[in-house]
């Protein structure tokens, strides 16, 4: 079997057990969806949903968070760490988001990351979620499982990206992300996978060299 063909495979097995591929993260905006991808860096989505109502109560768009003060932002932050540098991230970008880009999200990965504290993963997530192109958000799930699949041979995140952008259907990848991360969560856990009752179990090349 090809990567190509594992690929598609994957695909369609995860399309039956996580129909719905949806980004975990609350919010109601573009905007707000940057704000939220940025706060879950090093912090879980559940967390950032719990942070993330009264930050866009206060700050609902661009236009108040960059007049925000960076002590105020940081207090609302606090628990999901690294709150200092990410508090000064978000009211630059906002700042960014209002002045440069008429308070409209860049819609290329290049000018994405042109704002404070915007990476790849950050960028393709706005890239395929709010503008729907065909984007690959290379996160520790999709990182870890896709290398145990036999997808990609890498721990680097950038060098991940471009090998599923080689081997999945563009229409296909974004949502592929997504259901990796569910899968992620609910089955293929990092510190206990649940091998024998994975849906991926027989094309896996982990599983199957496992169990030879």
């Amino acid at each position: 079997m090809t990567k190509k063909q594992r690929a598609l495979s994957v695909c369609d097995i995860l399309k039956k057990d996580y129909p719905e591929a949806v980004c975990q993260l609350n919010a109601e905006t573009p905007f707000q969806l940057l704000v939220a991808t940025r706060l879950s860096a090093q912090c879980t989505d559940a967390r950032v949903n719990l942070v993330t109502p009264a930050l866009f109560k206060k700050y609902p768009s661009e236009n108040e968070l960059a007049e925000a003060e960076i002590p105020d932002v940081e207090n609302l932050i606090h628990s999901c760490g690294f709150y200092r540098a990410k508090a000064k991230d978000l009211v630059g970008m906002a700042k960014d988001v209002r002045d440069i880009y008429n308070g409209k999200l860049p819609d290329t990965i290049e000018e994405l990351t042109k704002l404070p504290g915007v990476g790849r993963k950050t960028a393709n997530l706005i890239v395929g979620d709010v503008y729907k192109k065909p984007a690959v958000v290379a996160d520790t799930h999709v990182i870890r499982i896709t290398n145990l699949l036999g997808l990609t041979d890498s721990k680097d995140p950038k060098n991940v990206e471009m090998q599923l952008k080689k081997i999945l259907p563009p229409e296909e990848s974004n949502d592929f992300c997504h259901r990796i991360v569910l899968h992620g969560r609910a089955v293929c856990i990092a510190r206990r996978p649940k091998c024998a009752e994975c849906c991926l179990k027989d094309v896996c090349k982990h599983y199957s060299s496992k169990n030879k």
